[in-house]
Formats: C-alpha cells, structure tokens, sequence
C-alpha cells in the first residue's frame, strides 16, 4: 500500500531542535512534544527535580515572549524592595481606569478609581493576571530597574522590557481593533520570523526561555535568591493562583499542590509553576507554546500542557 503523498513542508510533523533528558526521560520528553506537534503546536517545555536536578524537555534554551508569565520576576523584584525595606507593602497606589492598562481581570476591569496597597496589587497580579496591577507595579519599578536586577541575580537570560499595556498598544498598531487580524498576523509572523507586532519578537519583548524560568523557579523555592521573606511570599502568591486550567489540569490530588502562573496572549499560552507532593518531590516546570492556527479559545493546547506536567512529574518523581 502506498504511503502517501508526503506532508507539505509547512504541514509536517514538527520535531524540537533539541531533547533534554537521559533514558526514560527522553522518551517522555520526545512523547510530549509528539503530543504537541499533533496538535499544531510548537515551543519549549523543561521540568526539573528541585532537589536532584534530574530533568526533561526540549527546546528549554530558546528564547519567547513571555506575556504575563513575566509578572513572575516582576513580583520577586517588588517583594525584594519590599524585603530591604525599599518599598512599603502598605503604601497606597491610586488606579484610574481611565488611565489603566487594558485586561480582563481585578483592576483592569474596574470602572472607578480605587486605591490599593502594593502588597494586594502583587496579589491580583498573580492570582488573576491583573494586568492593571502589573502596570500600577511597573510605575514603582520599572522595566529597566526589574530587568537589571535580575541580571545582578545572574538571571540574564530573563528579560523585562516593557509594561503590560505595551502588548496590547503594539498589537492594536498593527492589527486596530481587529483580534482577528492579529491573531492572523502573529500566526504568519512566527512562521516567518519577522514580526509585526513588537512585543512577540525575542529581542524586543519581555522573553525568556523554558530552562531560565526553571532555574528562576529552582532559586525561589531553595531560597536561593533575593531574600527568603521575598521567595516565601512569591511561592504564597503562586499557590493561591487561580486559574488552573494548564499546568495543574491534569495534577488534581489532595497530595500534591500546584503554584504557577499562566501567560496567554494572540497564539502565546504559557504557563510556569512548581508541584510539589507530601512524599517531599518538588518539580519545576515551564511550559512556552505557540499555536500554529488562529484561535482565541483552545482547550486542547491547555489540556497538552497538563498532560505533559503530568507525564514529566510522574516520571521524575519514580
């Protein structure tokens, strides 16, 4: 029987540049990104056993746009002022909706001005995205002060460019209103490498890659950077998160707890977090994917995401 015509090139089954991973861990990392080509997806993906150092994944080294998964070493930067008593948790910050950035949830939503201290802002930003928070927290410090001090912390692979509201500025120039188009142009513009749209470039937007949000995550819950009021507050923050529809879809048990934080915008669903179980197994994981269709909903790749946490913390914790 005949095989078949072969794939078109842009059709064919996508293989990662790179496995990460010895023995059964390659194969379970060679599975998920199996799972994820199936499903039109590419990106990165690394899990790491905190306390070992036994890890999977593929592609962990190459750098993406990190939409609101960047609001992670945002909020270590913030709680370490906060924790060298640089910056008050108390002090009260003064949102105008009129002004504010543009976003679904918490402050972003709001229709009158409210005033909220720092230390709840750091919590609508991680536990429901708030991007308005986010931007209230960028005004105290900024991209440039964020992005230095994660490269004095040897996190230079991480980088902080923007605010939120830049986002969705640059893809409101290129596409007006228009999500559709957007979607459209952040499709093709993956594809092609040259992007229209500012803050999905690498080298323009607030990016990372897999295996420099894993070894940020690895710090955190050591406490092996800033300082261990600052890292016990972030993994606070992580834990009460609460959408939980990527990461821990597939990690629901009374043994096991999951802290993360998602990012999703146009064709970008991220999310990074850390499980941990009652037998002592801590894994840290970053999921990075782009989506080779249009689509503003797309459960399956959540669902990817899951089962690929799944597999990995399954598989390190044997």
């Amino acid at each position: 029987m005949s095989a078949g015509p072969p794939h078109p090139p842009e059709h064919r089954p996508r293989r990662p540049a790179h496995l990460v991973g010895e023995g059964a861990l390659l194969d379970v990392a060679e599975a998920i990104a199996a799972d994820w080509a199936a499903i039109g997806v590419r990106g990165s993906f690394l899990a790491r056993d905190i306390d070992t150092g036994e890890q999977l994944g593929f592609d962990a080294d190459v750098p993406l746009p990190l939409a609101s998964v960047v609001k992670v070493p945002l909020a270590l930067v913030v709680l370490d002022r906060i924790a060298a008593g640089d910056l008050d948790a108390g002090l009260g910050v003064t949102l105008d909706p009129a002004t504010s950035s543009v976003g679904p949830t918490g402050l972003a939503a709001f229709r009158h001005p409210a005033t909220v201290a720092v230390g709840d802002l750091l919590h609508m930003m991680l536990t429901v995205s708030d991007n308005a928070a986010a931007d209230a927290l960028f005004g105290l410090v900024p991209a440039a002060e964020a992005d230095a001090r994660l490269r004095s912390w040897g996190c230079g692979d991480l980088r902080v460019r923007h605010r939120m509201n830049r986002m969705y500025e640059c893809a409101a120039g290129a596409a007006g209103r228009d999500f559709s188009l957007a979607l459209e142009l952040a499709v093709r513009d993956d594809r092609s490498g040259r992007h229209t749209i500012e803050t999905l470039d690498p080298a323009r937007a607030n990016a990372g890659s897999a295996a420099a949000l894993v070894e940020l995550l690895q710090r955190v819950w050591r406490d092996e950077i800033s300082r261990p009021s600052a890292t016990a507050e972030l993994r606070r923050l992580m834990g009460a998160q609460v959408f939980t529809h990527r990461l821990a879809s597939e990690l629901r048990a009374d043994a096991l707890r999951v802290s993360g934080k998602t990012g999703t915008f146009l064709h970008l669903r991220h999310e990074i977090g850390v499980v941990e179980a009652d037998s002592g197994h801590r894994v840290a994981i970053a999921a990075l994917t782009r989506s080779d269709r249009r689509a503003g909903q797309a459960p399956d790749i959540d669902l990817a995401i899951g089962t690929g946490a799944r597999d990995a913390f399954e598989a390190l914790r044997r």
